[in-house]
């Protein structure tokens, strides 16, 4: 094994006039410009007292400053563990920071260290919450973003027009290889675009990838040569980034177009390694990001976090569908449809995975609020759990979203629909 020489990794150039702005909302019994200084100094060349050779010239160059603070209405929720002040004064803000780009250049765990690193830490704050990025170019000089996106998944799975409709594995977990094989044939006869394991389903010793692959792709290549396409079939291939590889080359050698990434288990630098090794779509899994971004005090709001996740490399990423089953509102959920599909320093488009809670019965409020079909849409239980099977589950949600393209109302979709007005009986009353 040979070890490149750090010559070989040379640092970008000085870069002066460049700058990364990051978007907080803050909370503290401070006031609001002395704990904003504090943040800016903590966060970059300051300390808790002025110290020998942090001179005025370093401070202009190098150090973070405030670009703005605009107060906003406060919370009653409790400050956070160790922050100090009268909680009688507590005020709550949303403050822009500039760091300048010299200080960690185009590297995303060095940004994060910057941006994301101490200052949740700090007492002087009641809570804190980095919620946008502002990134210059030159991070997409560094990142190629994703090598397929929207154009290169619709030409994999033959699917050029109309929402690309999908399922995940269920049960999740428990089912043999060959029972997967039975489920996967089913799926694909049912004119099925896509299929993904679970984020749950790794390289267990009950279902290992190798034998999962082994028993899936030879199903999906009979049903290939009998119809001329393909569904796509993310594997789960998360583990140690060492592992990740070895994990994509089996997949890619037994004829499969796209893998999975559960993104905050191998983070943002092994989605990266993956993205320089992969040839095939990266579907880009959140789980975990509720721990990171729920609370309203503390965390990376998703706004921030998909801009760091498409850099990286996410060909796909979850942002969770209206009505879903997890805590986000339908307002926060369009929220973060449209952060997805909002163009990022020229990068390929990633496509917006909708799940959690998804059935034919969301199609027409979801195409009405978002106008879009560049969509991968999850259904798990509403495909398997249709009262008539998991084929009259893929009907469902094909009759839905093709009657809300055409701008049907979403009465005549259920009116015409026999797997809808089934699917209805188990999921409830179709969204209008």
């Amino acid at each position: 094994m040979s070890i490149s020489p750090a010559s070989a990794f040379p640092a970008p150039a000085f870069t002066p006039g460049a700058y990364v702005t990051a978007t907080y909302i803050i909370e503290t019994s401070l006031p609001l410009e002395h704990a904003a200084e504090v943040l800016a100094g903590e966060q970059s060349t300051g300390t808790f007292v002025r110290v020998e050779r942090e001179s005025d010239a370093v401070r202009a160059r190098f150090a973070a400053q405030v670009v703005s603070i605009d107060e906003i209405p406060p919370t009653a929720a409790s400050a956070l563990p160790g922050s100090v002040g009268d909680p009688a004064l507590r005020r709550r803000a949303r403050m822009r920071l500039r760091f300048p780009l010299d200080n960690f250049g185009p590297s995303l765990p060095n940004l994060l260290a910057a941006v994301a690193g101490n200052l949740f830490e700090m007492k002087e704050l009641a809570a804190i919450r980095l919620v946008d990025l502002d990134l210059p170019q030159a991070f997409a000089d560094r990142y190629a973003g994703p090598a397929f996106g929207i154009a290169g998944t619709r030409a994999l799975m033959n699917r050029p027009t109309g929402a690309m409709l999908g399922t995940i594995i269920k049960p999740s977990i428990g089912l043999s290889p060959a029972e997967l094989a039975e489920v996967v044939g089913e799926l694909a006869a049912a004119g099925v675009d896509f299929i993904k394991d679970d984020e749950l389903q790794g390289n267990g010793p009950a279902s290992p990838l190798a034998d999962r692959v082994a028993a899936v792709m030879p199903v999906l290549e009979r049903h290939a040569d009998r119809t001329g396409t393909k569904p796509m079939y993310a594997f789960n291939i998360t583990d140690d980034i060492g592992r990740l590889e070895a994990n994509h080359d089996l997949v890619v050698a037994a004829g499969g177009t796209c893998v999975m990434a559960c993104i905050n288990m191998v983070g943002l630098a092994g989605l990266e390694y993956l993205r320089t090794k992969s040839s095939v779509p990266i579907h880009g899994h959140r789980a975990m990001l509720g721990a990171m971004a729920r609370s309203d005090q503390v965390g990376i709001a998703f706004g921030a976090w998909q801009k760091l996740a498409r850099l990286s490399g996410a060909d796909h990423l979850h942002t969770n569908g209206i009505s879903n089953k997890f805590y986000e509102s339908d307002a926060e959920v369009l929220a973060a449809i449209d952060a997805v599909r909002t163009p990022l320093l020229g990068l390929t488009p990633t496509v917006p995975v909708l799940s959690s809670g998804q059935w034919g019965g969301l199609a027409h409020a979801t195409y009405e609020a978002v106008g879009t079909t560049d969509l991968l849409v999850l259904s798990g239980g509403g495909i398997h759990g249709h009262p008539d099977g998991a084929a009259a589950g893929v009907a469902s949600m094909r009759d839905a979203w093709a009657s809300a393209e055409r701008g049907e109302p979403a009465e005549e979709a259920f009116a015409a629909s026999e797997p809808l007005r089934r699917a209805s009986e188990r999921f409830g009353p179709v969204r209008v």
